[in-house]
């Protein structure tokens, strides 16, 4: 199977409780197959992972494959509080199906890029699937020597890739050049997407995907093909947009799914959310419109 391309960080329906809205996630999932994106990546921070039981997580995942089925590539990110809950969530997601498993390092009890490597070690020897730890932009964590980074990502079991949360285009060029062809890099930045594929990933994930992917991977594919002044006119667009709705983003992702794509996913689990401001319908639908007149994917 070749891994790349355009995938959402799916968001997770809520209902009015907090709890995942099966229907709702359904449709989304089906949106996502409907428009021919290229994989699924679910349960990360835009999925609400963290804020759900471990039972609500693996109903999740095995919804998500009971409609993905084998039409797309899923990878299942598994952080949580504990290491051993996080293996149970490993494994839980490769008995449903999916394709890869992600985590998150110790967020609470840091310890350095070595307790790290441990906790991604405990994780991928769980499983026999491909493994994409999540790389979350900061020189930091090279503990001032990338080629000892990397050498150590790349003795992980199943290690497959790595999903990069970073503005830093030159962190991601520099982790492409050390590891040449041995990972598969996914850009976790939406708003780089596209200047990513300079620095050698193959896909990107990302949380607007799930409102503009068909747009989005139209844009990527042309500027791969050379069409820079789309990508360049595009992706300023793009870059402006996000800026302005991202102090207020989660009640701007409710509104416009549901006047894009007729998708409801709730206001999220505190604290995602709290704080946003509602949007006007109107203020939404201006922004709808411009994306799809810079893009003009209607008429691809």
């Amino acid at each position: 199977m070749e891994i790349g391309g355009l995938w959402p960080a799916l968001l997770t329906p809520v209902d009015q409780d907090g709890a995942p809205e099966f229907g709702q996630l359904e449709k989304i999932v089906q949106l996502c197959v409907d428009q021919q994106l290229d994989g699924l990546y679910i349960l990360g921070s835009t999925g609400q992972g963290v804020l759900f039981t471990e039972q609500q997580r693996v109903a999740v995942t095995q919804k998500v494959m009971e409609v993905a089925g084998t039409k797309l590539p899923v990878i299942a990110q598994v952080g949580s509080l504990n290491t051993r809950e996080s293996i149970r969530l490993a494994q839980a997601a490769q008995q449903a199906g999916v394709y890869g498993i992600s985590t998150v390092a110790p967020i609470y009890y840091q310890g350095g890029v070595n307790n790290s490597l441990a906790h991604y070690r405990a994780i991928s020897s769980s499983i026999d699937i491909p493994f994409f730890p999540y790389h979350v932009g900061n020189q930091s964590i090279f503990g001032g020597d990338a080629r000892y980074y990397i050498d150590q990502i790349l003795t992980l079991p199943n290690i497959k890739g790595m999903k990069l949360t970073t503005q830093n285009l030159y962190e991601i060029s520099l982790m492409h050049i050390l590891a040449g062809d041995d990972l598969i890099l996914f850009s976790g930045a939406d708003e780089l997407y596209c200047h990513a594929t300079l620095c050698g990933t193959v896909g990107a994930i990302g949380s607007f995907f799930n409102l503009w992917g068909e747009e989005c991977r139209y844009v990527r594919k042309e500027f791969i093909a050379g069409n820079f002044d789309l990508g360049n006119r595009f992706m300023l667009a793009f870059q402006e947009i996000i800026n302005f709705v991202l102090p207020n983003v989660w009640t701007f992702f409710q509104k416009a799914m549901i006047l894009k794509h007729g998708i409801d996913i709730g206001i999220p689990n505190p604290p995602l959310g709290l704080g946003n401001n509602p949007w006007q319908d109107k203020d939404v639908q201006e922004i709808l419109d411009r994306m799809a007149a810079v893009t003009g994917v209607i008429n691809h």
